[in-house]
């Protein structure tokens, strides 16, 4: 019975658990959180699950304090609870991240849409790179990619996504809005070369002064950087990364394996003969 009550909590609390009960989301998270530890620790307690489910209807404090109370006698169970959930977590993203890189292998130009790109067409070995144009290490990877693309102009490709890091650079969401506003009038690369080349300078001034530099239409320009659509394209590179696991940059998918961190052309060789191998 109480399996079947925490069941429908969780898919049906609103109708578990009444209206009133859930006035406010900080209640109806306490009244949860008591279930479910009352569901770990039910042969220690000395209640049944049927009365715990119709209890007389307690205040907030009255709920947060037998929800403490419960962890303080359990703690070995909520722990181990807590690691079971984690673990869980951990194995339902693994999972989720194998199926979205068996999709970019099998589909590379659903995974690429709207993003720029270069090198080959029809490539054997494409490469989706994920950076952020105030990322040093980003910068650094940038001849490899070039001289990548120069040894292989008949069978490499590669695709930029912004995985801009806003929580540790500044201007990385800047430029990438302002790279992406180069791209709608087909100067991305050009864009591209000067910011990681110029990553010391990186600023409202300067994207202007590149944006005119490249005889781009600056009211273009200034509206499309600024647009939702902007906004938009950004985020959907975000949501990408995320489901991948990427949580720095430079981060690489090719062909649908994934890579963490800057590889060396040497590295990349490898990479690229293995991918080809498996082809």
């Amino acid at each position: 019975m109480f399996a079947n009550n925490l069941k429908q909590l969780f898919t049906n609390p609103a109708k578990f658990l009444g209206q009133r009960s859930l006035r406010s989301p900080r209640r109806a998270g306490l009244i949860a959180m008591a279930l479910l530890i009352g569901a770990l620790t039910l042969s220690s307690c000395g209640n049944s699950p049927e009365s715990i489910a119709s209890a007389p209807p307690a205040t907030d404090a009255e709920l947060e304090q037998q929800v403490l109370e419960i962890i303080r006698q359990n703690p070995d169970v909520i722990l181990e609870a807590v690691q079971i959930a984690d673990r869980q977590r951990r194995e339902q993203q693994e999972v989720a991240q194998r199926e979205k890189l068996e999709q970019i292998k099998n589909d590379p130009e659903a995974a690429i849409g709207k993003a720029p790109v270069i090198g080959a067409e029809n490539a054997e070995v494409i490469i989706i790179e994920f950076s952020d144009f105030q990322c040093p290490f980003c910068s650094r990877t940038q001849p490899t990619l070039k001289a990548l693309l120069a040894k292989y102009p008949d069978d490499v490709s590669l695709a930029y996504k912004h995985l801009p890091l806003a929580r540790i650079h500044d201007q990385a969401i800047p430029a990438a809005k302002a790279s992406w506003a180069a791209q709608q009038q087909g100067k991305f690369w050009e864009y591209h070369d000067a910011l990681f080349e110029n990553q010391a300078n990186l600023s409202e001034e300067y994207y202007l002064a590149l944006a005119t530099e490249l005889e781009l239409d600056l009211d273009q320009f200034n509206s499309d950087r600024n647009s939702e659509a902007a906004e938009t394209a950004i985020n959907t590179d975000l949501a990408m990364a995320e489901e991948l696991g990427a949580t720095g940059t430079p981060f690489f998918v090719v062909n649908g394996v994934p890579v963490f961190g800057a590889l060396d052309l040497a590295d990349f060789e490898q990479l690229i003969a293995e991918v080809r191998a498996d082809n």
